[in-house]
């Protein structure tokens, strides 16, 4: 899933942008409310993690803002304001998803962002398979032919996406988009070199297929 963090302490910006990525999400970061904006309206965003102490445009203005547009992503507000009253105004005056307080457990971040993407208008399922190959997104388990096969999170990421086209090739820059984030080289070799990997553990270079100019595809 692409999930956009906006948070202006820096150092806690970038401590969970790469703890979510270690749970195989696509991470972008911001720091003011002004950015936040400008990111949503180019970019298709799951779940924005949503600080509502923002410079420039606060995140209480964001929530507004987004809560008017169609393609809104699920917002999660992130805020030191944990007072039943400032939840209850948050979700129900500033129109936001979900409200975590400051300070939070790690794990029940993620599992609140995850939660959130489940409740999208089509929600994806939650068990893939494909050819002897088994993945339990709830579980975050991969089998292959009954054996438990152990993913990195770009791989798993990236073995999910093809498991939901369905045979149909998977574009190079989709897999961009929505695996890593804006800050990758164009030109960088790291899809292929997952792709590799993922065949490696899927049994063979024949299990994807690469289509020139099409992308990738789990081979039938």
């Amino acid at each position: 899933m692409r999930v956009l963090v906006a948070e202006d302490h820096r150092v806690l910006a970038r401590t969970i942008a790469n703890g979510l990525r270690r749970a195989a999400m696509a991470v972008d970061l911001a720091v003011s409310g002004d950015e936040v904006e400008q990111m949503c309206l180019v970019t298709g965003y799951d779940v924005l993690v949503l600080d509502r102490d923002l410079p420039v445009m606060s995140g209480d203005e964001v929530c507004r803002r987004l809560r008017g547009r169609a393609d809104s992503p699920r917002i999660l507000m992130l805020t030191a304001a944990g007072e039943i009253a400032d939840k209850v105004y948050g979700l129900e005056e500033l129109g936001a998803d979900d409200y975590l307080a400051k300070p939070f457990d790690f794990a029940e971040l993620v599992a609140r962002i995850r939660t959130l993407y489940r409740r999208s208008p089509k929600p994806p399922p939650l068990v893939l398979r494909h050819e002897g190959i088994h993945l339990d997104f709830a579980r975050r388990e991969v089998l292959v032919n009954g054996r438990p096969t152990d993913l990195t999170p770009k791989e798993f990421a990236v073995l999910r996406m093809l498991l939901e086209a369905c045979g149909e090739p998977v574009a190079h820059r989709d897999l961009v988009q929505a695996v890593w984030d804006e800050h990758l080289d164009p030109r960088t070799t790291a899809v292929r070199a997952t792709v590799s990997r993922l065949r490696a553990k899927l049994g063979g270079p024949d299990t994807i297929t690469a289509d020139v100019g099409c992308g990738y595809r789990l081979t039938p």
